[in-house]
C-alpha cells in the first residue's frame, strides 16, 4: 500500500492545529513535510511560559527555515490573563518581529471553541495594530502573505 504524502507540486500546504507540546513532539515530522506548513492559533503556546516555552522555540525554528507560516489567531485560547490577552500578545509580537513575511491573521470567527460569550472581533483586529505597529507590516500580514501562500 502506498502511503499518501502531500505533494508540493500542487501548491498545497499542510495546516497544523496542535498544542504547543504536540508541535514539540512532532517537530521532526513537521519539518520533513514536502509542502509549505501553516501553524494555526499561534502554535497554541502554553501560558504563562509563552516565548520561554519549548514550543515557541520549535515554531521559531520552523519559521526560520522559510517554509512555515503562523496564523496569529485565537489569542484567547491559551491566555491566562484574559482580554486583551497580553500574554498571548507577547507571543504574537515575537512572531511578527521574527518573520513578518510569513505571518497570517484572522479572527477565527465564529469562535467555535468558545462557549457562552464570544470574543470581540473588533478587539481582535485592534490587537493586530499592537502586534504589527508598522502599516507596511500589517499590509504584508493582511494582503501580501495570504496572496503568496494561497496563490491568488
Amino acid at each position: 500500500m502506498t502511503r499518501w504524502r502531500p505533494h508540493a507540486g500542487y501548491g498545497w500546504h499542510v495546516q497544523i492545529l496542535m498544542t504547543g507540546d504536540q508541535i514539540v513532539a512532532h517537530e521532526k515530522i513537521i519539518r520533513s513535510l514536502p509542502t509549505k506548513v501553516v501553524i494555526d492559533h499561534l502554535g497554541r503556546i502554553p501560558q504563562p511560559d509563552g516565548v520561554k516555552h519549548l514550543a515557541f522555540a520549535a515554531v521559531r525554528r520552523l519559521l526560520d527555515e522559510g517554509r512555515t507560516w503562523v496564523k496569529v489567531t485565537e489569542p484567547y485560547e491559551d491566555s491566562k490573563l484574559g482580554s486583551p490577552y497580553a500574554d498571548s500578545s507577547e507571543v504574537a509580537r515575537a512572531y511578527v518581529q521574527a518573520a513578518p513575511e510569513r505571518i497570517l491573521w484572522g479572527t477565527d470567527w465564529p469562535h467555535p471553541t468558545q462557549r457562552g460569550t464570544k470574543p470581540d472581533d473588533a478587539l481582535l483586529l485592534d490587537l493586530l495594530a499592537d502586534w504589527a505597529p508598522d502599516e507596511g507590516t500589517r499590509r504584508r500580514i493582511l494582503v501580501d502573505n495570504p496572496t503568496e501562500l494561497f496563490g491568488f
